[in-house]
């Protein structure tokens, strides 16, 4: 059977192995719902949705178990086992398996604080099913024969990073309801609410579960260790990129509350102090995670450190941008009406917010006084991420101008009733200069750092690295001028016939002779040359050029 069809014969039988399951699970999950279900009566409560799950149990159950023996049977084969379709589907289910009956798990938890959910038998059917589908793959996972040979680590990256995602988000949904109640009193809440306690005990809740499911695949199961390129993209990714945006952008809200209550407090205090408590939990999480992943990257290959490093870099630096751009619009705003509202002092401040925080990370991470002053200090991704950041950022900043150019036509051929031409174009051009120095900065640095590639450039080694002349009496200058055109090692022989020293025949010497050797040798790079100078027509020179093979004798 070709390579091909072997292929489409595994994608096939995954497929249909995935799909067998989840139909399976999900008639399981549907059975043991109505079995939870005391109010009803089994049949009566729904016919259609009893003769569905009844089909898929025992019809799709059947068939799931049946391909799921096939598959099994053939990973006898050290080749099925190391094809990607086995590790694939591994994988896949796993990673929907976990998803789900965590989920499900810690809703029927949350769900029985406070307002008691009467549909909490339908989550925790779904939790059990699921559970039992992630302990079986779980278990094939890491059988001792027949695991995967291909993608043999994704499982393990998936659990870690969604563990983390839920963990980390949950827990600054938990203390910023917390903080909002301690910064604002127990006045905010309604009324009819919950008890101030039921939303933060919730959260906590999930922020548990999320912390078990990355504990259990980062700590216990080795996650950390893994020295793979996987676990060094979700490393980045998650915990440098992710918490970083976290953290700056708490941060920001932060210094944007701040500031208003010290510059624009024409709001409610309470309306003010709203995203204080969310914020404060954000950037104090987001830290958390961004330093926790931040040490765990520096015992990583130097490829990942340096990956950290320029993503917190970039993060800042869109950040400080952006802040540039609305603070470029806030100021327009105020030339065009000088009696503007608070709305316009609200753009100000939230764009020297964001500002202030961007361009303080930025300057910490990228180090702008400090930058490589040699070719061998600047490695491959600093490179990429100059590319990539003048790449986006001059899209970025032609696109804004597309669009102020559009305002502009349309400010001069339309109504001029409707509105001034700096108000149409503010957020535009604010965008355009932000972006513009953006991509300016990252191309002045790029073309530094191709000079100084260009100036440190090895010196090539000869093209031919060594030469046989067979010359007159002449032959130091003719020596000499092989050795100028080629860098060569050069060995002389003697004419036994004065008759073949061209140098001495021709009438200017032997500048005419030099220049043509020059000329002849050059572009040629065997290893091993030969070159006879003789006598050809008139007061031309004749110079024959051999290529000898490595293993000749020289003298």
């Amino acid at each position: 059977m070709g390579s091909s069809q072997l292929i489409l014969r595994r994608l096939i039988l995954y497929a249909l192995l995935f799909a067998l399951v989840v139909i399976a699970a999900s008639g399981l999950t549907a059975l043991l719902e109505r079995l939870f279900t005391t109010d009803a009566l089994l049949v009566s409560a729904g016919v259609a949705e009893l003769a569905r799950a009844l089909a898929f149990t025992l019809i799709g159950g059947p068939l799931a178990v049946l391909v799921w023996w096939l598959v099994w049977k053939r990973l006898d084969d050290e080749t099925e086992r190391a094809a990607a379709g086995w590790g694939l589907y591994v994988a896949a289910m796993y990673s929907v398996s976990v998803v789900v009956f965590t989920s499900a798990l810690l809703s029927v938890a949350a769900s029985f604080i406070g307002r008691f959910d009467p549909q909490w038998y339908s989550a925790l059917s779904a939790g059990l099913i699921w559970a039992g589908v992630w302990m079986w793959h779980r278990w094939m996972w890491r059988h001792p024969v027949k695991h995967p040979r291909n993608l043999e680590n994704v499982p393990a990256v998936i659990g870690s990073v969604f563990g983390l995602l839920l963990g980390a988000g949950s827990a600054i949904s938990a203390l910023g309801a917390l903080l909002d109640i301690a910064i604002r009193g127990f006045t905010s809440l309604t009324p009819t609410a919950d008890p101030w306690w039921h939303s933060p005990l919730r959260s906590l809740v999930w922020a548990v579960g999320g912390s078990i499911v990355w504990w259990w695949h980062w700590i216990h199961g080795g996650g950390r260790y893994l020295q793979t390129r996987l676990i060094d993209v979700a490393l980045v990714a998650a915990g440098i990129f992710v918490a970083g945006v976290t953290a700056l952008g708490g941060s920001g809200v932060v210094l944007f509350v701040l500031l208003r209550l010290a510059f624009d407090s024409s709001d409610p205090m309470s309306e003010l102090l709203r995203p204080l408590g969310p914020a404060m939990a954000a950037t104090a999480i987001g830290v958390l995670v961004w330093r926790y992943h931040r040490t765990a990257a520096a015992h990583r290959p130097v490829g990942t450190r340096r990956a950290s490093l320029l993503i917190t870099s970039g993060v800042a630096l869109a950040a400080a941008a952006s802040g540039i751009g609305v603070i470029i619009n806030a100021m327009l705003a105020m030339t065009v009406s000088p009696l503007a509202g608070g709305s316009t002092r609200t753009l100000l401040l939230a764009g020297i917010s964001s500002l202030v925080v961007g361009s303080a990370v930025w300057w910490r991470a990228w180090k702008p006084a400090r930058q490589p002053t040699t070719a061998d200090a600047i490695h491959p991704g600093r490179r990429v991420y100059l590319i990539a950041f003048f790449g986006i950022s001059a899209v970025v900043a032609l696109v804004a101008l597309l669009v102020v150019g559009y305002r502009l036509f349309e400010f001069l051929l339309g109504d001029v009733s409707g509105g001034s031409l700096v108000d149409r174009i503010r957020a535009s051009l604010g965008l355009l200069v932000a972006a513009g120095g953006v991509a300016g900065y990252h191309f002045v640095l790029w073309r530094h750092e191709r000079t100084l590639f260009a100036a440190s450039s090895p010196i090539h080694a000869p093209a031919v690295g060594h030469v046989t002349l067979v010359a007159g009496s002449h032959h130091e200058q003719l020596s000499q001028a092989i050795t100028k055109a080629t860098g060569a090692r050069v060995t002389v022989w003697r004419r036994a016939d004065e008759g073949g020293d061209m140098v001495a025949q021709s009438p200017s010497g032997s500048s005419d002779i030099v220049q043509q050797i020059a000329e002849t040798l050059a572009g040629i790079t065997a290893e091993r040359l030969l070159v006879v100078v003789g006598q050809d027509s008139g007061s031309r020179a004749r110079i024959d050029v051999v290529p000898l093979e490595s293993g000749g004798a020289s003298r």
